[in-house]
């Protein structure tokens, strides 16, 4: 079941702050564990070789490459890189992305065009260097990491308009790629993730609102989840396989909610 054995997964994002597990992390690690070598990006040596390593000891087969996903050239490079060592990309996980607060007033000009190339644009470069591959193998599987943050406009009362808009064109992107490539053998899909608790979320949340109010709104947010507590990056990577993975081959141009509940119990 879900087996990978055969594929190669071009992973963005593949490293991870610290010694914890990111979504990116946990996915390459888990898709090697089912078979796939993987080819992993970041933009952090460091980090994607910890990764590397890691399917490495397991016995896995892993690349890491340091590239900037909001770079057309660099995407690029990458690209040609996998397929110089694996000789083709089966699964493309777009993974990168995070969050910065503010409204329309208050939010730079600077920081509004850095969310569009961090949460958006790093998508259109993944597929639009990716997608010639597969159309030529005639096969592919295409997995974009979203958030609940597309469906609201705040997350804890907190407002965030370019990572909600950014995460909300995800929808669009998704869906009108999968139909443009559906008779080309290639699905298409998304995850949309809920509050997450991770290393990235973790550091970001230290830098904006120190310890302890960080502290606080973590314990919020557990608690605001039905199913009692956030969601891990093993949450976050079981559900990218699923959808990686043959036994999704009926499923393209659709979103997979994995979020405990949360947005289902919020009202309206």
């Amino acid at each position: 079941m879900l087996s990978l054995k055969g594929k190669v997964a071009f992973v963005t994002g593949a490293g991870s702050i610290g010694a914890g597990w990111g979504n990116g992390k946990a996915a390459a690690v888990l898709l090697a564990r089912q078979g796939a070598q993987v080819f992993g990006t970041d933009l952090n040596a460091e980090a994607v070789e910890t990764t590397r390593a890691i399917i490495a000891k397991e016995g896995g087969d892993c690349t890491s490459h340091v590239c900037n996903m909001t770079d057309s050239d660099s995407v690029k490079a990458a690209v040609d890189a996998c397929i110089k060592k694996y000789g083709r990309i089966d699964i493309l996980i777009n993974n990168v992305g995070g969050s910065a607060p503010g409204d329309p007033v208050s939010m730079s000009e600077e920081v509004w065009d850095s969310q569009i190339d961090h949460n958006l644009k790093t998508a259109f470069l993944g597929c639009k260097h990716v997608l010639p591959v597969m159309e030529k193998q005639g096969s592919g599987a295409i997995v974009n990491v979203s958030s609940v943050a597309g469906f609201a406009h705040q997350v804890d009362g907190r407002v965030h308009i370019a990572y909600s808009a950014t995460k909300s064109g995800l929808f669009g992107f998704t869906r009108a790629t999968a139909i443009a490539y559906v008779k080309k053998g290639i699905r298409c899909n998304m995850v949309v993730l809920g509050t997450m608790h991770t290393p990235l979320v973790e550091e970001r949340l230290m830098k904006q609102l120190g310890p302890e109010a960080a502290a606080n709104l973590v314990a919020k947010r557990h608690a605001a989840v039905p199913i009692g507590r956030m969601g891990d990056a093993w949450d976050s990577a079981h559900a990218i396989l699923f959808l990686a993975s043959d036994e999704a081959r009926y499923i393209t141009a659709t979103q997979l909610v994995v979020d405990g509940g949360l947005t289902a119990a919020r009202p309206g």
